[in-house]
């Protein structure tokens, strides 16, 4: 099993920026890789960014991409989400997922086997 705990959200204005946390503990050596979704009131789950533990690679939803930064420091088994530049449509709960198996299908969520808590981002305008 792995756990993930999520951190890092909260309420900002439009143009603002936070960062999103995500400490992944447990059996962890397995792990292939970690994504973010976020579902907001009244639409389905949704793929946010990933990346790959085996190289570090990394893919983006196209509403986000060169707004958001995903990125893991090793040591602590930690995956980041840095979020600039944002928007009133980013308001969601976001959740953090982790998945050991071994194919490209990074933007399903039935590929990802642990999944954390969630936490609330709310963008005003």
């Amino acid at each position: 099993q792995v756990q993930l705990v999520e951190s890092g959200g909260g309420l900002v204005q439009a143009g603002g920026s936070l960062r999103l946390s995500c400490a992944a503990s447990g059996r962890t050596f397995n792990v292939y890789g970690m994504g973010w979704f976020r579902q907001a009131p009244g639409k389905e789950r949704e793929f946010v960014a990933a990346i790959s533990w085996r190289d570090d690679s990394t893919l983006y939803a196209d509403s986000v991409k060169g707004r958001f930064t995903i990125s893991r420091d090793n040591a602590k088994n930690t995956v980041y989400l840095q979020m600039n530049s944002l928007k009133p449509e980013d308001t969601a709960v976001y959740y953090c997922a982790a998945r050991n198996f071994i194919n490209s299908r990074w933007f399903d969520s039935s590929q990802y086997n642990y999944w954390g808590q969630g936490t609330q981002v709310t963008v005003s305008s």
